[in-house]
C-alpha cells in the first residue's frame, strides 16, 4: 500500500494536467453534443448522425483511410526490411529522410501535392487534383515512415537463428519469410497499422488542402461545422462518434497485438552485407524514397519559380502582408510565433511526459500496484485517442469561463500542442526505462542511494539521448501542428501553419508564391530537428 500511495502521489501532478487540459474539454464537448438548452437529449446525437451527409462523411473517412494504410503498409514493409536488417550506404541519411514527411506540417504537405498534381505540375496531366486518389496519396506520403520505423526496428531485433534453420532444412527464401519472420513480425505490423489508420481518420491539414468542402472527413467536417456553418452541437455529435471508433479501434489493435513480441527483450542484430537477392528490395526501398521527394523537390522548384524564370522574390516577400492584405501579419512574425510556441509546448510534454513514463515503467511488486500502472498508462494515451480538432474544439467552449478563463493567454496554443505531443514523447522514453535492468538500481539502492540519486546515476545516462529525441519530437510536431491551432490561434499572433492556409484561400499569384516558399522554410526547420533526432536513435527502439 506504501508504494502503490508513492505511485498515486507521483502521477498526481500528470493527473491533473491532463484532467484540466483534456477530461475537463473533452467531456465539455460531449456535453454539448447531448444537452440542448440545458435538457439532456441525446435524440440530438441520433438525429445528427442520421443525416445523409454525416453517412458520406464517415464512409469517406473509413474507406480512404483503410485504403491509405494499406498502401503504406505494403510500401513500408520492403523499406523497414532494407533499411533496417541490410548495411547499405547511407541508411542513417535515407533513414532520416524518410522520416521527415510524418513531422512535416499536414499544411505543407497538402501544398506540396497540390504543386505536384495540380494543372502545370509535374504529375498535372494525371488528373488527380482535387480526387479522392490525391488525398490517398497524401495520407500515404504522411504515414509511411510510421510503418518503416517501427516494423524495422523489430525487425532489427529480430533473432534471426530460427529463419536460418527454416533455411538449413531446406525452406526457400519465400517460405522462410512467410512461416517464420511474418508471424513474428506481427505485433510490430499490426500495431503499425492501427496507428497508421489512427492518423488517416483524424487527419486534417491534408484533407482540408487536398479535398476542400468537396471532400471531407469527419475531422474535416467537424472544423466546417465550427467555423462556417456554426452548427456546434452537430460538431459536438460527430466528436463523440470519432472518440467512440477512434478508442474502440485502438481497444481492438491492443488485442490483436496481445501476441507476445518476440523482440521485446533483445537489442539490436548487426545488419548484414547486400546480396544479390536483395536488389528488388533494395529498388522498391530507393523507389519509395524518391516518391517521398518527389513532392517535397516540387513544392521547392515551385517556390523558387517567378514569372517565367526563377528568383527569390517569393522568400523576399515573406516579410509583407501580401497581396491585398491578405495576412495581418508578416510570415516572418508568424515563424518567431510558431518557433516560441514549439519551444514552450516542448517543455511541457517533455515535462509530463518524463514523470508519466517513470510512473508507467518502474516494476511492480503487486497484482494491485501492475494494474493502478496499468490504468494510469491507459489514461495517460487518451489524448492519442482524440483528434487535435476535437481537442481545440473542446478547449474552445471549455477554458472560458473563471477560474479556467485561458483564452488571452499565451500559453494556451502550446498546451494544446504539448497534450497533442505527450504521446510521442512518452512512447519514446517507456520502451528506453523499461529496459533498464531494475537489479541496477536496487544495488544502488543497496548501498545508500537515495531515490533520486538513483534516478541520477542509473536512468540518465541511459535516457538522455532518448529524451533529446522525444524533445525534438515534440518540437516538430508542435512547430507543425495545424488541428488545435486552427481554433485557438489569434488572428494578430497567428503560427506559421494557419499562415500559410490563410494564403492558400486568398487569390493572388504573390499569395500563393509565399505560401510555396514559407512552407519550404516550416519544411526545412522540421527536417534539420528530424535529422538530428535520427542521430539520437537508440538501436533497437524506435516507438513514436
Amino acid at each position: 500500500m506504501r508504494r502503490i500511495a508513492g505511485l498515486l502521489l507521483l502521477a498526481a501532478g500528470p493527473v491533473l494536467v491532463l484532467g484540466v487540459l483534456f477530461v475537463l474539454p473533452v467531456t465539455g464537448m460531449v456535453a454539448e453534443g447531448f444537452f440542448v438548452d440545458g435538457r439532456f437529449a441525446p435524440g440530438a446525437v441520433l438525429e445528427v448522425l442520421a443525416r445523409p451527409r454525416v453517412h458520406r462523411v464517415a464512409w469517406f473517412t473509413v474507406w480512404t483511410s483503410g485504403a491509405a494504410t494499406l498502401v503504406s503498409v505494403v510500401l513500408g514493409l520492403p523499406a523497414a526490411y532494407a533499411l533496417h536488417r541490410l548495411a547499405l550506404p547511407g541508411r542513417a541519411a535515407v533513414r532520416a529522410a524518410l522520416l521527415v514527411p510524418f513531422v512535416l506540417p499536414t499544411v505543407v504537405v497538402g501544398v506540396a501535392f497540390r504543386q505536384l498534381l495540380g494543372e502545370g505540375g509535374p504529375l498535372g496531366f494525371l488528373g488527380l487534383d482535387g480526387t479522392p486518389v490525391a488525398i490517398v496519396c497524401g495520407l500515404v506520403f504522411f504515414n509511411v515512415a510510421v510503418v518503416v520505423r517501427t516494423v524495422g526496428v523489430a525487425w532489427e531485433s529480430l533473432d534471426p537463428r530460427p529463419g536460418q534453420a527454416a533455411a538449413a532444412l531446406g525452406a526457400s527464401p519465400w517460405q522462410v519469410l512467410r512461416t517464420v519472420t511474418l508471424p513474428a513480425l506481427r505485433p510490430a505490423i499490426v500495431g503499425a497499422a492501427s496507428i497508421v489508420f489512427l492518423f488517416c481518420a483524424t487527419a486534417f491539414g491534408i484533407v482540408l488542402t487536398l479535398g476542400g468542402v468537396r471532400y471531407a472527413t469527419v475531422e474535416t467536417e467537424i472544423y466546417l461545422l465550427t467555423t462556417t456553418i456554426f452548427d456546434l452541437q452537430a460538431a459536438a455529435a460527430l466528436s463523440v462518434l470519432q472518440i467512440v471508433v477512434v478508442v474502440g479501434l485502438l481497444a481492438l489493435a491492443a488485442r490483436l497485438r496481445a501476441t507476445p513480441d518476440p523482440t521485446a527483450h533483445r537489442t539490436a542484430t548487426p545488419a548484414r552485407a547486400v546480396r544479390r537477392g536483395d536488389a528488388p528490395v533494395v529498388v522498391a526501398t530507393l523507389l519509395v524514397l524518391g516518391a517521398m521527394l518527389l513532392p517535397i523537390l516540387t513544392l521547392v522548384a515551385g517556390s523558387l519559380t517567378v514569372g517565367d524564370g526563377w528568383g527569390l522574390d517569393n522568400y523576399r516577400a515573406l516579410t509583407t502582408s501580401g497581396d491585398n492584405q491578405a495576412l495581418l501579419v508578416p510570415v516572418t512574425s508568424a515563424l518567431v510565433t510558431s518557433l516560441r510556441t514549439a519551444v514552450d509546448a516542448t517543455w511541457m510534454a517533455l515535462l509530463v511526459g518524463v514523470v508519466v513514463s517513470l510512473v508507467v515503467t518502474r516494476r511492480s511488486h503487486s497484482v494491485a500496484e501492475r494494474r493502478v500502472r496499468s490504468t494510469l498508462d491507459g489514461f495517460f494515451m487518451l489524448p492519442l485517442g482524440v483528434s487535435a480538432v476535437t481537442l481545440g474544439f473542446g478547449f474552445l467552449i471549455t477554458l472560458d469561463q473563471p477560474p479556467l478563463d485561458l483564452r488571452d493567454s499565451a500559453l494556451l496554443v502550446p498546451m494544446a500542442q504539448a497534450l497533442v505531443a505527450l504521446p510521442l514523447v512518452v512512447r519514446t522514453l517507456t520502451p528506453v526505462l523499461g529496459g533498464i535492468d531494475d537489479r541496477q538500481r536496487q544495488a544502488a539502492a543497496s548501498l545508500g542511494a537515495s531515490a533520486w540519486r538513483t534516478l541520477l546515476t542509473v536512468d540518465l545516462p541511459v535516457v538522455w539521448k532518448p529524451m533529446l529525441a522525444a524533445s525534438g519530437f515534440a518540437f516538430a510536431a508542435s512547430l507543425g501542428e495545424f488541428g488545435a491551432t486552427s481554433f485557438l490561434a489569434r488572428d494578430d499572433d497567428p503560427t506559421l501553419p494557419v499562415v500559410i492556409f490563410r494564403l492558400i484561400g486568398h487569390p493572388g499569384e504573390m499569395n500563393y508564391g509565399m505560401a510555396l516558399a514559407a512552407s519550404v522554410v516550416l519544411a526545412a526547420a522540421t527536417a534539420a530537428v528530424m535529422v538530428a533526432v535520427e542521430r539520437l536513435r537508440v538501436p533497437g527502439v524506435g516507438a513514436f
